[in-house]
């Protein structure tokens, strides 16, 4: 009995130093190339719009969404149910070089873009959803519009 349990070690041994390590990482979020979308809150002509004012985006995948303010107020890229179902990696604020100059970790819930500013909210969606609450919380700017929509599948 104590040879083949034995021979059953030496086995198993063999068997994980011929498999490849390669595909181990896979699911590794760090080795991830990131999907770049950009959403511009407001535009030049001072509509209160999100452009675009629906975002289409799958569970697994690594984004990085640039959020650019190109107008002369500022705005709030907000949304509760999308917030709730992405893990958030960081939130980037460039400064007007386009350097990153300060990165914010953990729960977000809404990022307020100043005019002429731009930040970068790097997230994976864990949950998918249709979540009808993106807003711009600034009081009178849903009401003129600036709404949307983020599916997630």
């Amino acid at each position: 009995m104590k040879g083949y349990t034995l021979t059953f070690i030496i086995i198993l041994l063999l068997i994980f130093l011929l498999i490849p390590f390669s595909g181990w990482g896979e699911g590794d979020l760090t080795k991830q190339k990131p999907i770049e979308l950009t959403a511009m809150l407001g535009n030049k002509n001072g509509e209160l719009r999100f452009f675009p004012h629906t975002l289409s985006l799958q569970t697994g995948k690594l984004y990085r969404l640039i959020l650019s303010n190109p107008s002369s107020v500022k705005h709030y890229f907000s949304s509760d149910g999308m917030s709730r179902a992405v893990y958030t990696r960081k939130v980037q604020v460039n400064g007007k070089n386009g350097k990153p100059i300060a990165e914010i970790k953990g729960s977000i819930r809404e990022i307020e873009v100043y005019p002429q500013g731009t930040a970068e909210w790097w997230f994976v969606p864990v949950k998918a959803g249709t979540f009808n609450d993106l807003k711009c919380t600034i009081a009178g700017h849903a009401e003129a519009g600036m709404v949307g929509t983020v599916t997630i599948r």
